[in-house]
């Protein structure tokens, strides 16, 4: 197979830098383009020094720039990636890592992200994919939607006592907290005011647009409405997130059993660990890794469980999980080039 050439937009964000630094390593493709529209002619060493690859400079992206690509990683702000997918030929596979294809509903993509959907045609040609809760044939897809990085730390966990029904759906809550690197360069300008290095903010309750996505997916898996609580935080750390779920369980069901069901829905699976139960995670345990990490802790109420779970916000919940998904369309081991 010869190498694929890939275009990065948005590449001197927080995840097209993480973006390079994998693709750089990956034997299966050729770094063709960076574009980005603030930073054209500089180099991306400018962003990050310790890039050491021999990297185009960045450029604007255009239609022909995108049609001499195979893929197109878009790391670009909500709403762009919608205009990429309008200049898609069909030899063009776009893996997209905003909110822009996430919603299988425009009407709910208006509703939480307060615009239009611009490419609304381009919905059905699109897939939602969380590599290790789905066995769908990518092949079918030309646009692949990234989940966000909470809904990773969040869905990884919650899906498999969904679908063995073994928890309560109508009172669980969930408590991120994230690494300020999950807002983007514009952190600082956005949260101004939160003092971002010394304290800890929560934000977006009831408002912030995971909640669409989670509830959108839990419900999927389900076959019902999920009731459920989400408060993010940001956190004075650059990276990673830490999410604390509050379940009630099911008669019958102890915290051995959840334990056993997270262990073998996700036997053979290199990214999930499962640690042994009551086990104290930290953020330190996945950064600058693919890894989710999940320990599953009892409470002192027996019939309530909680469960922890650890991503790197801008890897697992962002370009690494990107490059799994291109990994798996193009028919290339899940793995490929992933540290």
């Amino acid at each position: 197979m010869s190498k694929m050439n890939v275009l990065i937009a948005g590449a001197t964000g927080y995840l097209g830098i993480e973006l390079i630094k994998i693709l750089s390593k990956h034997k299966k493709v050729k770094i063709k383009y960076l574009c980005g529209n603030s930073s054209v002619g500089k180099k991306i060493t400018d962003f990050d020094k310790s890039i050491k690859y021999n990297l185009p400079l960045i450029t604007k992206i255009t239609k022909s720039r995108i049609n001499e690509c195979d893929i197109i990683f878009s790391a670009l702000p909500n709403g762009e990636a919608q205009s990429i997918s309008k200049n898609l030929k069909e030899h063009n596979v776009l893996i997209d890592l905003s909110g822009d294809f996430r919603l299988k509903s425009s009407k709910e993509y208006l509703k939480w992200y307060k615009k239009k959907h611009s490419a609304v045609s381009n919905i059905k040609k699109s897939v939602y994919n969380l590599p290790e809760l789905s066995n769908l044939k990518l092949k079918n897809y030309q646009i692949i939607s990234c989940p966000g990085c909470y809904p990773t730390s969040i869905l990884i966990p919650l899906v498999p006592l969904i679908i063995k029904k073994i928890i309560k759906t109508q009172n669980i809550i969930i408590d991120s907290k994230s690494g300020y690197s999950g807002a983007g360069r514009g952190v600082h300008k956005k949260f101004k005011d939160k003092n971002l290095y010394e304290s800890l903010s929560a934000y977006g309750i009831t408002l912030h647009r995971h909640n669409s996505e989670i509830m959108q997916e839990l419900n999927f898996y389900s076959k019902r409405n999920i009731k459920f609580t989400f408060t993010p935080h940001l956190t004075p750390m650059f990276r990673g997130i830490l999410s604390t779920i509050y379940i009630d369980m099911n008669k019958n069901i102890n915290q051995n059993k959840v334990l056993n069901i997270l262990k073998q829905y996700y036997k053979g699976k290199k990214f999930i660990k499962i640690a042994n139960k009551d086990t104290f995670l930290s953020t330190n345990d996945v950064i600058g890794t693919n890894k989710c990490i999940i320990s599953v802790c009892k409470s002192k109420y027996k019939d309530k469980i909680i469960i922890l779970s650890a991503i790197d916000n801008l890897i697992k919940g962002g370009s690494g999980q990107a490059v799994q998904n291109m990994n798996l369309r193009f028919g290339l081991k899940e793995n490929e080039g992933i540290q």
